[in-house]
């Protein structure tokens, strides 16, 4: 398939489309690199540095040009920046994905793939979370993430567009020389790989005290490569108009300190532990119901938390 992805700098948009092109596809790229790293994208694959909110860009890649698919990362994704500066958040993630959309449906691409999150569903009610859960988001950022899905699913049901939303858990690992590489690093598992690269004398634990088997809080993870495939999968079975939504996880919950201790394993370092109060919003235990996209996808997520972890650490010692 010939295909365009938005975001393709960043760190989840650069492994797919490594992994596309692996799988034979041609890619153009498209990122601001404002938060994005230019090496990330392959050699071989065509870029624009463009923002997905510059029609005349986006309209000049598009249009008349056969594309068969659209996959759509660029997005700010910081939680708590994004409530600090909400208004920056809906501007960026909803703005430029209506600006996105429109070019999409006018140069009539039949797909679009949209990187969505586990945080439209806020703090849930049950566990594991499926599809039919409620989306309540609890910051800027996840509701702007559920607006784009909105505006999917009414645009699929006006205009001739197959759309899928894939809502992501926590995504960690890395593929071959494409890692984490967050200017502000917000996610777990860098963080505690930090401690044994020397760039941290600790890690720091939110909560101990939760109603979890060590009181540390449970979360699902799912590898790069893993989430790589589902899109991959959802371009594949996107044979009709309308609108789906995947969630994406290993389907099983690992804790902070089941973390901490994967890392002193695949480290051999001792990585001492700082305990700190709990994190206000942190939900006890978020972990993903990915039988949907087993049935219908065809997709199952392969690799454990040791392999995501093995991989990270492999691109942070290759990175110095």
């Amino acid at each position: 398939m010939k295909l365009l992805v938005t975001g393709g700098a960043g760190y989840i948009g650069s492994v797919v489309t490594a992994v596309l092109r692996e799988g034979g596809h041609q890619v153009t790229v498209l990122d601001s690199l404002v938060t994005g790293h230019r090496d990330a994208v392959p050699a071989e694959v065509e870029f624009v540095q463009a923002d997905v909110a510059d029609n005349a860009a986006v309209r000049g890649i598009l249009a008349g040009n056969g594309f068969d698919g659209v996959l759509h990362f660029a997005a700010l994704s910081l939680v708590g920046q994004s409530v600090q500066d909400p208004e920056s958040y809906f501007a960026n993630n909803v703005g430029g994905s209506i600006a996105l959309v429109r070019e999409v449906v006018a140069a009539g691409v039949p797909r679009f793939v949209f990187s969505s999150t586990a945080a439209t569903y806020g703090e849930p009610e049950s566990i594991p979370i499926t599809e039919e859960a409620p989306t309540r988001p609890t910051s800027p950022y996840g509701a702007s993430k559920l607006a784009v899905d909105e505006l999917l699913r009414f645009t699929a049901a006006a205009r001739p567009l197959s759309a899928t939303s894939l809502r992501y858990f926590n995504v960690a690992g890395a593929h071959g020389d494409i890692g984490e590489r967050h200017a502000t690093e917000t996610h777990l598992i860098p963080n505690v790989l930090a401690v044994p690269a020397g760039k941290r004398e600790a890690v720091d634990v939110f909560g101990t005290d939760y109603p979890t088997a060590d009181g540390s809080a449970v979360r699902d993870y799912i590898h790069v490569v893993d989430l790589a495939k589902a899109h991959v999968r959802a371009l594949e079975t996107s044979d009709r108009p309308g609108h789906r939504v995947f969630n994406l996880g290993i389907g099983r919950g690992y804790s902070v300190l089941e973390v901490v201790d994967t890392v002193r394993k695949v480290t051999a370092h001792p990585v001492p532990v700082r305990e700190s109060p709990r994190r206000a919003g942190d939900p006890a235990t978020l972990v993903a119901s990915s039988t949907k996209a087993n049935a219908e996808l065809g997709w199952s997520a392969e690799l454990d938390l040791e392999q995501m972890v093995s991989d990270a650490w492999r691109f942070h010692q290759q990175r110095g």
